[in-house]
C-alpha cells in the first residue's frame, strides 16, 4: 500500500520517503511531474524571448499513416485560418513509419502558444510535440 495520499501536498519528508516501496516512490515522482506540467511558472512578458505576434515553428511526430498531415493541417487552421500547406515541413523517419512535421503557425500571444501545445498534445495520432 502506497502511503502518499492524494489529498496530501505533493512532497514528502526524506525520512518518511525512504520507507516507501519503489512502486510508490515512482508513483510519487510521476505525481510531482504531472503537476508541475500542470501549473506553468508564469513569464513576464518582459522575460519572454518570444516577441508576439510572430510564425513559431512547433515539431509534431506521428505514424506516418493517411490521414495524419491532413489532420495536423486542421489542427493548424483552427488557430489560423489561413494557414497554407506552404508553412509544413515533413520528415519521415529512416524506416518511414513515422513523419515529422514542422508546423510555423502564426501566433498571436503566449496564451495562444499553450493552447496550441495542448491541443496537439492531447491528439490521438500525435505521439511527441517539441
Amino acid at each position: 500500500m502506497c502511503a502518499v495520499s492524494q489529498s496530501r501536498p505533493l512532497y514528502v519528508e526524506t525520512r518518511a520517503a525512504n520507507k516507501l516501496s519503489n512502486s510508490c516512490r515512482a508513483r510519487l515522482a510521476v505525481r510531482l511531474i504531472i503537476h508541475h506540467m500542470e501549473t506553468p511558472r508564469e513569464i513576464p512578458p518582459e522575460q519572454s524571448l518570444i516577441e508576439y505576434p510572430c510564425r513559431f515553428p512547433i515539431k509534431v511526430m506521428g505514424a506516418n499513416v493517411p490521414g495524419y498531415v491532413e489532420a495536423m493541417l486542421h489542427v493548424a487552421r483552427c488557430f489560423e485560418p489561413g494557414f497554407d500547406e506552404g508553412h509544413v515541413e515533413r520528415r519521415p523517419s529512416k524506416a518511414g513509419n513515422y513523419l515529422g512535421l514542422t508546423l510555423s503557425i502564426h501566433v498571436t500571444s503566449r496564451e495562444q502558444l499553450d493552447e496550441i501545445y495542448r491541443t496537439l498534445t492531447t491528439h490521438p495520432m500525435v505521439k511527441i510535440v517539441l
